[in-house]
């Protein structure tokens, strides 16, 4: 028997769908990266303000800012059983000169959480484009589409009909509000800076002996730095963790949107009316080999359902932050926010890719509506047999047996919907219209230019804000 290798459990969201750009995002380089990035802002802000620190340490801890040694820091680690400490550690191996001045006056929290929110910070910038170029691609769908009628359904039942354009529309809107979240959230977004280990800044103010105007100042400069206009008036150890739970807030909301859209996508290939991209090669089912199945849109709701799953999570470690802080939070943290910016990623990027190859049969569309419409058509039929002269309680229940027996032959007969050659037949109708009557279009009402008016107002205002965001295109694999 044949020994093999074993090798550990791999993250399906970076083997399979999460774009390279997120995963290598939330990776150990950037990561670790980031803290060095932070500890070079904290040396440079204390050096300003008349800590001993010189330009050659100061330039030391920079030319090693990304050349990281992470085998190193995974020994330190082993044997201090503390990340942050052996991450200093391994940093001060790099930079002798600057050992001792690594982390001068800080906590472990204000090196891991500037660092956090710079990695959230840029991860909801990628998913505010990724978000952009999905709206833009489902506005082109939608604009080409924007005077074909179809069938529309309120409790999944026949309704008046709408446009395709315009049901894209109802799906490009809810990403739009979703997007509206995401620029929230990074509008509102700070850096925690130099709070100290309960959010006193004690140690600092010990560190610039009782000057209460330079920890004011650090804190400050620290966080211009890191390019944040601001920071978190009042903390604990931590930035507060609403923070992650107004985060997740938002990310789970792209989840519910993107759900609905591929659901009825799903919905929608059923009925053969749309399908979503199917390549020449692609099987749809092991078994049936005349299937297509909507992988794409399945896979976007798993995705978008898991990211729904992970909202409650950081809502739960906000409630229980004791006092100034534990450490509960941390394991939670550390796979609920990559993981949930990584799914939500993977699903934009199919979405995206579901849209710009999305498949119309119009042929279809136009015989399931036709099945409908004489249903629908009854009310303007009896307005313009009554405009002829005719009694509108009789022309009413004139109108009202034919559709019933109608409505039997489809039902009990599986037969097609007669209702308008039973009218043609009814001497009561003699002299109406009634192919006239059953135009689509007269029944679509402004939706067109419901499309219209949308491209204009809402669209033409998010591609000029993401000029070139369409361009985050993604392979992708089914």
């Amino acid at each position: 028997m044949t020994e093999t290798q074993e090798t550990p459990y791999q993250n399906p969201l970076i083997e399979r769908y999460a774009s390279r750009e997120m995963a290598f995002h939330w990776g150990p380089q950037r990561r670790f990266a980031s803290w060095r990035k932070v500890w070079i802002a904290l040396a440079e802000a204390e050096q300003e303000l008349g800590i001993a620190i010189t330009d050659a340490q100061i330039e030391q801890l920079k030319a090693f800012e990304t050349k990281l040694n992470l085998d190193e820091a995974a020994k330190y680690e082993r044997k201090l059983r503390h990340d942050v400490m052996a991450h200093v550690h391994a940093y001060g191996d790099q930079c002798p000169d600057a050992r001792g001045i690594i982390h001068l006056g800080a906590t472990s929290c204000f090196v891991t959480d500037n660092a956090d929110l710079l990695l959230i910070r840029e991860a909801l910038q990628l998913t505010a484009k990724r978000l952009a170029a999905t709206i833009d691609q489902m506005a082109q769908f939608a604009a080409q589409h924007r005077d074909l009628p179809c069938l529309a359904f309120t409790h999944f039942q026949p309704a008046q009909p709408t446009t395709v354009g315009k049901r894209a529309c109802l799906w490009i809107y809810d990403l739009v509000l979703d997007l509206e979240a995401v620029e929230h959230r990074l509008e509102t977004l700070r850096a925690r800076s130099a709070k100290g280990t309960t959010g006193t800044q004690a140690s600092f103010l010990e560190l610039f002996s009782g000057d209460h105007d330079k920890v004011r100042s650090l804190e400050k400069r620290i966080a211009e730095k890191l390019s944040f206009d601001s920071v978190y008036a009042v903390t604990g150890q931590t930035y507060p963790r609403k923070v992650d739970a107004q985060l997740l807030d938002a990310l789970s909301g792209i989840g519910q949107s993107l759900h609905k859209i591929a659901t009825d996508i799903r919905l929608l290939a059923g009925r053969k009316e749309v399908e979503e991209p199917f390549e020449k090669n692609q099987i749809g089912s092991s078994a049936m080999a005349y299937k297509r199945n909507p992988m794409r849109s399945e896979r976007i709701c798993a995705l978008g359902r898991f990211v729904m799953s992970l909202q409650s999570s950081p809502a739960m470690t906000a409630a229980t932050q004791w006092m100034e802080r534990t450490l509960d939070d941390s394991a939670n943290r550390r796979l609920v926010i990559p993981q949930a910016f990584l799914a939500i990623d993977a699903a934009l990027v199919l979405m995206q890719n579901v849209a710009d190859g999305m498949v119309v049969y119009p042929a279809t569309i136009a015989k399931n509506l036709g099945a409908e419409l004489p249903f629908m058509a009854t009310e303007n039929i009896l307005m313009q047999a009554v405009a002829a002269g005719g009694d509108r309680q009789d022309l009413h229940e004139q109108i009202r047996v034919h559709s019933q027996a109608a409505a039997l032959e489809v039902k009990q007969n599986a037969g097609d919907n007669d209702l308008l050659e039973r009218l043609k037949g009814d001497e009561n109708f003699a002299g109406i219209d009634l192919e006239a009557a059953i135009d689509p279009h007269a029944y679509v009402g402004r939706a067109p230019q419901q499309v219209d008016e949308f491209m204009e107002t809402i669209i033409a205002p998010i591609r000029q804000r993401y000029s070139g965001g369409s361009d985050l295109s993604v392979e992708v694999t089914v």
